[in-house]
């Protein structure tokens, strides 16, 4: 039997309470692991500059495998203001340590799975006509790019002399010639052909092997015209060397609509990055918000997973914790499948399924109550009797 080391980052906020939960939960299950802390987050950023240190990189370099909890990400002059005096003036700039470690790590391939859980309050319901409900099951995968597009991080304000001249060649800038470089910000959305591919074919893949029925493209090629258009070219050239499985393209603005009619049609999506990250949290909302939302950043030799929750700050130091970690449990077992232990993280989602199906042990979300420290006269169970639960059904 394989042995794993996996590099756990809790992060910031309700990431330090829902990791080792999960870490409880793999143990429980038979995941052969031992589990190495490793620094990221906020107090990093404050304290040395840096919210993904590089003694955090190293260990990734090392293990390859990762867990990861939460992150609190704040606008720039917030970043600034709380750096150390002694850093502040340094010329230092703070960027989100989970992006920088997909594009360091080249984590370019962010699968978001989206599945309903029978029994979970929080579920969509649709009206039937003759006046009663209906629960439709929904089962989708995101295949977001998770290197490129709107996150490339390429952008400026006053933007310098010669990337000006560059703009200024694209007869669309005209508009913005005139605008003072103080009053004026760019942001680029890159898109090349080689990520687009492999994102696209892992997502017919993935259909492939799991018998969805189709992969629908949610861009905006009628507005976005070179990069969404690349998307929707790739698509189609990849979609005929998979003739079981049908191609769809749905704008984005509207996929966000027909997910909320008719959510079970869908299977899987692949899309950029701005849209994919957009696109999985409406889904999410579908099946029970963020508190079931997991996802893997997978590269060709690194990966690294992680509830695509925030991080709570507020719910950080209730005692005893509130907060639901059954995202975070999901995680895990997503990174039991991508080692090849599919069985172990069979064993922790039907856990979870069994559960929720019961209904016995609710968190505060699920029991649509507000959070705080009066969510137990409500009946909410906390964070570990959640875990306990879970575990009890293994």
């Amino acid at each position: 039997m394989s042995h794993y080391t996996v590099v756990s980052m809790p992060g910031d906020g309700i990431g330090k309470i829902v990791l080792p939960e999960a870490e409880r939960v793999l143990g429980k299950a038979g995941f052969p692991a031992d589990y190495i802390h490793a620094d990221i987050g906020w107090d990093f950023w404050r304290r040395e500059g840096n919210p993904l240190p590089e003694r955090t990189v190293k260990l990734l370099e090392q293990h390859k495998l990762g867990l990861f909890g939460a992150i609190t990400s704040k606008p720039k002059w917030d970043a600034d203001a709380e750096l150390d005096p002694q850093l502040k003036g340094t010329g230092l700039v703070y960027y989100s340590p989970i992006v920088t470690m997909r594009q360091k790590f080249d984590l370019d391939l962010c699968v978001r799975p989206i599945r309903s859980f029978p029994g979970n309050p929080l579920n969509f319901i649709r009206k039937k006509l003759d006046g009663g409900f209906e629960e439709p099951v929904v089962d989708a995968v995101i295949f977001r790019q998770g290197t490129e597009g709107s996150y490339a991080g390429v952008e400026w304000t006053n933007p310098p002399q010669n990337v000006r001249e560059a703009f200024t060649t694209h007869r669309k800038f005209k508009t913005f010639a005139s605008v003072k470089g103080e009053d004026l910000a760019i942001s680029t959305r890159i898109v090349t052909r080689e990520a687009t591919r492999r994102v696209i074919r892992e997502a017919f893949e993935y259909a492939k092997r799991f018998g969805y029925k189709s992969v629908t493209v949610a861009e905006k090629p009628n507005v976005l015209r070179e990069t969404s258009g690349m998307f929707e070219e790739e698509a189609r050239a990849i979609a005929k060397e998979y003739p079981g499985i049908a191609l769809r393209s749905v704008n984005i603005d509207a996929i966000m609509m027909w997910l909320t009619k008719n959510p079970e049609e869908y299977g899987v999506f692949v899309c950029e990055n701005l849209f994919g990250d957009i696109l999985s949290d409406g889904f999410a909302g579908l099946v029970g918000g963020l508190g079931f939302a997991c996802s893997g950043n997978i590269g060709r030799e690194y990966a690294v997973f992680e509830p695509t929750h925030g991080s709570a700050p507020k719910y950080e130091k209730l005692s005893p914790s509130i907060v639901n970690p059954i995202a975070m449990i999901l995680s895990g077992a997503m990174l039991c499948d991508h080692v090849g232990e599919k069985e172990k993280g069979e064993r922790i989602r039907n856990a979870v399924a069994e559960v929720v199906r019961e209904g016995k042990v609710r968190t505060y979300d699920m029991l649509r109550v507000p959070g705080g420290p009066k969510v137990f006269g409500h009946g909410a169970c906390t964070t570990q009797q959640m875990t306990d639960a879970i575990l009890a059904k293994m």
